[in-house]
């Protein structure tokens, strides 16, 4: 597995109201989150692939649907990719340092909390093409959506 990456399994506690889940415990983490972000993402949709210089590790877990995590050891070239949300109730921990990025692969909520709080006049988001050829074929599809900022990115 790729080094520093951690895979968190996430408990579910159901009755006939629905389900409760405890998300993070920052005891249980490498480094404690400073700022927590939600985002919702249509099917089709692939966000990243993002990476930090200065060590903001992340923590994504999808809160409805199912996604795609992508990551990539900048390194090694070593690869990690699994689908996790309503079937796969697993949080994944990335140190920023490794590329990462996901797809939606349902209509998607999806929870990312950040060891470094995000500062717009310093930011601290490199990118890297999401069909760069050493993760290219990990997505599930050739023509996802994109953003602007990720499209503008060459592999």
């Amino acid at each position: 597995m790729i080094d520093g990456l951690q895979r968190i399994p996430l408990r579910r506690f159901e009755d006939e109201r629905g389900w409760f889940c405890e998300l993070r415990r920052d005891s249980a983490l490498p480094k404690p989150m400073r700022q927590t972000n939600l985002s919702y993402s249509r099917a089709g949709v692939i966000r990243g692939l993002h990476f930090h210089e200065r060590g903001q590790d992340d923590l994504f877990a999808c809160v409805r649907g199912t996604a795609r995590v992508v990551v990539l050891d900048r390194t090694t070239g070593e690869t990690f990719t699994e689908d996790i949300g309503d079937d796969n109730p697993v949080a994944i921990y990335i140190p920023g340092v490794h590329a990462h990025g996901f797809e939606a692969l349902t209509e998607i909520l999806f929870c990312y909390h950040v060891a470094v709080e995000y500062d717009p006049a310093d930011p601290d988001e490199q990118t890297i093409a999401w069909n760069d050829p050493r993760v290219a074929h990990l997505w599930s599809q050739s023509s996802p959506i994109l953003s602007a900022r990720d499209a503008a990115v060459e592999s």
